[in-house]
């Protein structure tokens, strides 16, 4: 008997994530260009109130959760992991009123680092808000103490 993939519990840890669930991302899926998430734009998530677009720590959260995922994705299962290393350039503001985007996909893997690229959009990748390159820590499950 196959057990089902990692990925298929995505959608109730980003639930239950409490800053994700606090800011309202959510899963979409997984494809192979990586993993999605979204995040509705929400007032009160605005860095500026003179554009209304979201603020970028929010938006830096994101890429940073999806990112993670993307790892999980990539093992799939449940192993501890850490950010070592997240760099985002943002290129253009975000479109204020609009839900935005971030897909993740761990282009390589090695025994204890997942490396990862990432893409923050509104609507497609090809017109990115941010880009981010991120290499995280990849742990094993404490072994219990008897």
């Amino acid at each position: 008997m196959t057990q089902p993939p990692f990925s298929d519990m995505f959608g109730t840890i980003i639930d239950n994530t409490p800053y994700m669930k606090a800011i309202g991302a959510y899963y979409v899926g997984t494809s192979p260009d990586g993993i999605t998430m979204a995040l509705p734009w929400r007032e009160d998530l605005i860095g500026d109130p003179d554009t209304r677009v979201i603020a970028s720590g929010v938006v830096t959260a994101l890429l940073d959760n999806c990112c993670g995922m993307a790892v999980w994705d990539k093992v799939n299962e449940f192993k501890p992991v850490a950010t070592l290393d997240l760099r985002i350039d943002y290129m253009r503001a975000a479109v204020p009123d609009q839900e935005l985007k971030v897909t993740a996909k761990c282009y390589k893997l090695t025994r204890t680092i997942g490396f990862v690229r990432a893409f923050a959009y509104e609507v497609s990748a090809d017109d990115p808000v941010a880009a981010a390159q991120a290499a995280f820590v990849i742990s094993s499950p404490a072994q219990a103490k008897t």
